[in-house]
């Protein structure tokens, strides 16, 4: 009776897992939750993902299958009587399911906003790339969040800068103008 229960979790899961993994490779279905009330995320904390939550339909296909895996495996393999395969199976499902979530927690983390913020240029240094006059506007060189730029900046004192001078930025000024000083 209960190897039937095993084998009833073990196909019904494995099918929606097999189906639903493959769907999200394709890119269809990859945001739908089966938590509280259905489609209402407004309560999740901004940072997360409801595609990657563990209670989706893919960690509930997840504990399906491995319930029904390693149960079926336990009665018919090893001879373990019915109720002591519960205990067993029910543990390897959730090992599954808390398995995904810190897979799909870690593939979380792997997310950029891929948004420069100028004011990261406070600090940095630089050269000089277009000659800066004297209480006017040139173009400093500069690597911001890693991604190598060319700005428009002015010097602390209004003094002029020659092209290849090295400088440092002070500050960001309006217009995104850097505020920059020379290095000696």
């Amino acid at each position: 009776m209960i190897d039937s229960v095993f084998l009833g979790c073990a196909v019904l899961g494995g099918g929606v897992f097999i189906v639903r993994t493959l769907l999200q490779l394709i890119g269809i279905g990859a945001g739908e939750v089966i938590e509280g009330d259905v489609g209402d995320t407004d309560d999740v904390h901004p940072g997360s993902d409801s595609g990657f939550r563990v209670l989706s339909l893919q960690g509930i296909a997840a504990f399906l299958m491995m319930f029904g895996l390693v149960g079926l495996a336990l009665v018919r393999q090893s001879g373990v009587s019915e109720t002591v395969a519960l205990i067993p199976a029910a543990g390897a499902a959730l090992a599954s399911v808390w398995v995904i979530g810190r897979v799909f927690s870690m593939m979380g983390k792997l997310q950029s906003s891929g948004t420069m913020s100028i004011d990261n240029a406070v600090g940095q240094e630089g050269t000089v790339y277009l000659s800066i006059t004297q209480g006017g506007i040139g173009k400093v060189e500069l690597a911001v969040q890693g991604r190598l730029g060319v700005w428009d900046a002015r010097t602390v004192d209004d003094a002029p800068l020659a092209t290849g001078k090295r400088v440092k930025v002070v500050r960001v000024a309006a217009g995104d103008v850097m505020v920059v000083e020379a290095l000696n």
